[in-house]
């Protein structure tokens, strides 16, 4: 059985155990952003609900486990075992009882796109390749000579046999 409870500005903590592993999952939520992230220590079998507390550095949370009471202190995303002062006059959290939660599913590798086709507009990896409209860009692994070249002033392309820029009229160094 899984326990949690929200604990401000978008927090949620979520406790569960199984196969000797507490779980400790925290998820974080705003406008068009969910962030989650759960790490896992070895514990013994809870014998009692887990409590959580609220302290001026972050939550302590208390494990009722048959090894006796165990308590961890998660303070900016790190974890720590700390002892009963740590609870002090901190504000105890109400934990619900979550029926078969489960941690959200890690994301899946996404399947190659390519050739990617969308309305007027193609993309693909080999050769990169993009072609929307009249435009076509391509990148090979051999780059002709004239577009290895540029102006020093100004930037403007050039060619190997030209000696003064059409851009900027600066003189060229001749290629060796």
């Amino acid at each position: 059985m899984a326990y949690g409870c929200d604990y401000g500005m978008g927090q949620r903590l979520v406790l569960d155990y199984s196969n000797h592993q507490t779980r400790i999952t925290l998820a974080s939520s705003s406008a068009g952003q969910q962030q989650q992230a759960t790490q896992s220590l070895q514990t013994a079998s809870w014998t009692a609900p887990p409590e959580v507390f609220q302290t001026a550095g972050g939550l302590v949370i208390q494990l009722t486990t048959a090894a006796g009471v165990q308590l961890i202190q998660l303070q900016a995303g790190q974890l720590s075992q700390v002892n009963a002062e740590a609870i002090g006059s901190a504000l105890p959290l109400a934990l619900e009882q979550i029926p078969g939660a489960a941690p959200m599913q890690p994301m899946q590798p996404m399947t190659p796109m390519q050739p990617m086709q969308m309305g007027n507009m193609s993309m693909s990896l080999n050769p990169m390749e993009m072609r929307m409209g009249d435009m076509h860009l391509q990148m090979s692994k051999a780059a002709s000579p004239e577009s290895k070249r540029f102006c020093s002033q100004c930037g403007a392309g050039i060619k190997p046999d030209d000696r003064f820029c059409a851009s900027c009229g600066s003189k060229l160094e001749p290629v060796s």
